[in-house]
């Protein structure tokens, strides 16, 4: 079991806010720059991985909800650019919402399974708040970063 307090409730509310306010910051700066968007969330991505440690935390304890958050976001970001390329705006959300209720059912069995694999070899992920928001985020980040670069990069898609 978990012990540290450094991963209740209001550490975790403290450690997203100041996150998401980077985030909001450095993503304000470069959201028009196409080609450096998706490396620089993929780096945002490790960010929030420092309260983690901070509290103690293995980042390998957070594994499912970091794979989580990178299936989940990446095959959205995948739905929002095909929605976006019939439908612009409205077909980026549509594409989004839709994409993401199934990618949560995806990417929740595969949280599963590693929540289970990491158990089975005595690794403590015990969810608590901390861990579960920034693993959840830092996964996200990282998994949309990943998309938006093989779509601009490699595929050369445009927008």
């Amino acid at each position: 079991m978990v012990k540290n307090k450094n991963q209740g409730f209001i550490p975790a509310l403290t450690s997203l806010i100041i996150v998401s306010l980077i985030l909001v910051s450095v993503v304000s700066f470069v959201i028009y720059q196409v080609r450096l968007i998706g490396p620089v969330l993929i780096l945002l991505g490790l960010l929030p991985l420092i309260p983690l440690k901070l509290s103690g935390r293995t980042i390998k304890s957070a594994g499912a909800d970091i794979v989580f958050g990178a299936i989940d976001t990446g095959i959205l970001g995948v739905a929002a650019l095909i929605g976006a390329s019939f439908a612009g705006v409205l077909g980026a959300i549509v594409g989004g919402a839709v994409g993401d209720s199934i990618t949560d059912g995806f990417a929740g069995l595969v949280e599963g399974k590693i929540a289970s694999t990491l158990r089975k070899h005595g690794i403590e992920e015990a969810r608590t708040p901390l861990s579960s928001s920034m693993g959840k985020m830092s996964g996200c980040l990282i998994g949309v970063g990943i998309t938006l670069t093989i779509a601009w990069t490699i595929l050369n898609i445009s927008i």
